[in-house]
């Protein structure tokens, strides 16, 4: 058997095994498919469904605001194409696993490169660990698109920021990877004309279809929300709640359907920690642009500019939902599609923290709800290793290579 055939193998064996997890595994990890995917994509589609929206037809993103980008109901809805296997559940699993296939094969190519299989056995090993929270939440969507963008933005810079942009208007974060290429790459004008188009004709359609008042209520449906449970800037009062100091513990939104923490201070940390993502992210982003000023090489400069861009992204933030384990893929994937040798230790620890993310959500989920001490610490040690996959992508950026050369008696970017 060649080794594409067996690679092929291990994608259906890792994605059937994996959707079959999600039915057996403790605390619902499907929960988010059939609680809110379902509905919100039967109610507009089809108007009133059990009482989810009872006398009118709303259209999340287009009548209601919502915390999600607009585009992120297409895939929803894209899901009852498949229903007719088994269920909305199953057809959204179904709809995913396709996706993934296709990026998989433009990952594995004709099965020749030793860099290209390393990637390809490694995002199939995160799959296994992160387990179903990867496949049942669109997190695990765009990280398909963001491998398939992150791939093509050197040869096809149009078509990667398009598949890119895409991934944005879905769940956000890929625009750390947008931001990525625009800093590190030479094709600068095929990354916004791809973005451009894609986001152009997102909001045509939202204004179009009357939606325009809500057209970006997913920014401020996040800067209104608390601190999440899982994010790392929980620890504190998640350790204070474990020793019952009086005046910490765990509560229930409904509102956003998240378990969030409270405690002293804490409408403080609320209102810093946005800003600071945009310290933070500004402070990467005009690192990589000083090393593309000097002269990096793309292939040396993106994938940890990308890497450190995208560990901000779930580090300074103060929501830290378990799929986001998901957007680690791409730069590590594209990493290994490069280098290696380099980039093993990294991906390695990737694959520990999607370990430790299914350990964390679904296994212990109900002893971190109710701030059980090993619960707690287990979740603790994994945001501890976002921390220093954080911290070994910065200093990856740091050391990148850059040579300014003289032209014409002008310091210029080497080419």
């Amino acid at each position: 058997m060649s080794r594409r055939a067996v690679l092929w193998v291990a994608f259906v064996v890792v994605h059937v095994g994996v959707a079959c997890l999600g039915f057996v595994l403790p605390n619902e990890p499907m929960g988010d498919v059939y609680r809110v995917y379902q509905p919100w994509s039967a109610c507009a589609l089809w108007g009133d469904v059990d009482g989810f929206c009872p006398g009118t037809r709303e259209i999340m993103g287009i009548t209601e605001r919502w915390v999600y980008p607009q585009l992120a109901l297409v895939p929803m809805i894209l899901a009852w194409l498949f229903a007719w296997a088994g269920g909305y559940t199953i057809g959204w699993v179904v709809l995913v696993a396709l996706i993934d296939a296709c990026a998989f094969a433009l990952l594995v190519g004709r099965g020749r490169s030793r860099g290209r299989t390393t990637a390809a056995w490694f995002w199939l090993a995160l799959i296994a660990l992160l387990g179903p929270v990867g496949l049942y939440r669109l997190d695990g969507l765009t990280a398909a698109l963001a491998v398939a963008g992150c791939l093509w933005l050197a040869g096809r810079p149009v078509l990667a920021s398009a598949l890119l942009a895409i991934g944005t208007w879905i769940k956000v974060w890929p625009a750390a990877l947008l931001a990525s290429a625009l800093v590190a790459g030479r094709r600068r004008l095929g990354v916004v004309t791809g973005a451009v188009a894609v986001s152009a004709t997102t909001l045509g359609v939202i204004a179009v279809a009357g939606g325009g008042a809500h057209a970006l209520g997913f920014v401020t449906g996040q800067t209104d929300r608390g601190l999440q449970i899982e994010a790392p800037v929980s620890a504190y009062y998640l350790w204070r709640a474990v020793l019952q100091v009086p005046g910490s513990h765990v509560f229930y939104d409904g509102e956003l359907l998240t378990f969030q923490v409270t405690g002293p201070q804490v409408d403080v940390v609320i209102a810093l920690m946005t800003p600071l993502l945009v310290v933070a992210v500004a402070a990467i982003a005009a690192v990589g642009l000083r090393k593309a000023w000097l002269g990096a090489r793309y292939a040396v400069l993106f994938p940890p500019l990308a890497l450190a861009l995208v560990m901000a992204f779930i580090v300074v933030n103060k929501v830290g939902s378990p799929q986001f384990a998901t957007w680690i893929a791409a730069p590590l994937v594209l990493g290994l599609v490069l280098d290696r040798h380099r980039w093993w230790g990294p991906a390695t620890l990737g694959l520990v923290i999607a370990g430790l993310t299914q350990v964390v959500y679904p296994v212990l989920y109900a002893g971190v709800l109710s701030t059980q001490p090993f619960a707690i610490a287990v979740l603790t040690a994994r945001n501890v290793l976002y921390i220093a996959l954080l911290a070994w992508a910065l200093v990856r950026l740091a050391r990148v290579p850059a040579h300014r050369v003289a032209r014409r008696g002008i310091l210029a970017p080497a080419p």
